[in-house]
């Protein structure tokens, strides 16, 4: 597949993905490129351990700046404690060059990716019976109550992926 045409596609996947989509990508983004950063380290290669942490490093920061905490304040208050965590193991690795930090800022992405999947697969159920039960004008992304930013997690993803601004 050609570049142009694997940008467009993820222009459209981007554009059509719902919140929770999107904040999986980002999951997904961030473990890629933290492995990316681990096998550059293993490798004793420190610019791809350096180019993969700090892509990996971005994704968390904008997972933090995307928390909308006036709607889950306590939640969120969490999250941003548990993001805080993975981007200072992220530091550490790439300051002192050690495998061990990033495997422990890895271990707890893959975990909440996975949890993210399960919420996912919940909220799906849920929009599904409230489809079916009584179709409403109200926009089901609104009935969610995920504290997170639809636009700005759609800029991100399309500037993260290198294709430039949606």
């Amino acid at each position: 597949m050609n570049k142009a045409a694997a940008e467009n596609y993820l222009k459209t996947k981007v554009f059509t993905a719902t919140p929770e989509q999107l904040q999986m990508m980002l999951y997904d983004g961030a473990i890629r490129f933290s492995e990316q950063g681990l096998a550059g380290l293993e490798a004793s290669n420190f610019e791809q351990s350096f180019r993969g942490i700090s892509s990996a490093q971005k994704i968390v920061l904008e997972l933090t700046s995307s928390l909308r905490h006036s709607v889950a304040p306590e939640m969120c208050k969490n999250l941003a404690g548990l993001y805080a965590f993975i981007y200072r193991r992220m530091t550490d690795a790439n300051s002192q060059r050690e495998v061990g930090p990033l495997k422990e800022a890895i271990a707890v992405l893959k975990y909440q990716r996975e949890t993210w999947a399960l919420l996912m697969g919940k909220i799906g159920k849920e929009k599904a019976q409230a489809a079916a039960s009584s179709p409403s004008s109200t926009n089901a992304r609104d009935r969610t109550g995920i504290p997170i930013s639809f636009s700005q997690f759609s800029f991100f993803v399309m500037k993260i992926a290198g294709t430039g601004t949606p």
